[in-house]
């Protein structure tokens, strides 16, 4: 049974068998990668110091680094075994709001196409009128079907597809009140049948 839970230093060795799926230098939206610094995520130390971040950032009492936001991370996972990540950032700044969005999500390749990634966006939609939003934008690149199918499925409505910074976006609100989703101040561990 798969679970959204709050990064851990435990899942060191399964965060690196994950990361080795990737291509290298791929972006895992959502998997928070900006925040490692000079952190070597090989070792126990670096990856815990990069855990620590990851959490503190949803702390809205400390600062956040410059063109940062307040977010929330998640690590999807069944039992030990790490499977992707997906973040909710607290408010919007320029570039999020341009292509970026409100939630971020990956899930590593080998664990695709199991619903996982459109479960832990809709746990995770139910944290954000706790955080004061009553709609939330998400975006995807205009080529991936399978994330705006995500979108989609849980409520997305289309605004716009737009060139950015980043490349061509689809831009997507889910207003909470329309969408169907409830206010909810449950925590978001959740589970999904893998």
């Amino acid at each position: 049974m798969a679970e959204l839970i709050a990064p851990t230093g435990r899942l060191h060795s399964s965060w690196l068998t994950a990361r080795d799926e990737w291509q290298p230098g791929a972006h895992q939206d959502g998997a928070g990668l900006r925040l490692v610094g000079d952190d070597d995520l090989d070792s126990p130390e670096g990856f815990a110091s990069w855990v620590e971040r990851l959490r503190q950032q949803s702390d809205r009492s400390l600062p956040v680094g410059e063109g940062r936001v307040h977010a929330t991370h998640w690590w999807i996972v069944d039992g030990e075994t790490y499977l992707g990540a997906i973040d909710l950032r607290h408010y919007l700044n320029a570039f999020l709001l341009e292509g970026g969005g409100h939630i971020g999500y990956s899930v590593r390749p080998s664990a695709r196409r199991r619903g996982l990634a459109s479960w832990a966006l809709g746990a995770v939609l139910l944290e954000a009128p706790a955080l004061g939003l009553d709609r939330v934008l998400l975006t995807c690149d205009d080529g991936n079907v399978g994330s705006a199918r995500t979108i989609e499925s849980n409520g997305g409505v289309l605004e716009d597809v737009r060139s950015t910074e980043t490349g061509v976006k689809r831009r997507y609100w889910i207003t909470f009140n329309d969408a169907g989703h409830s206010h909810s101040s449950r925590p978001a561990t959740r589970t999904v049948a893998s």
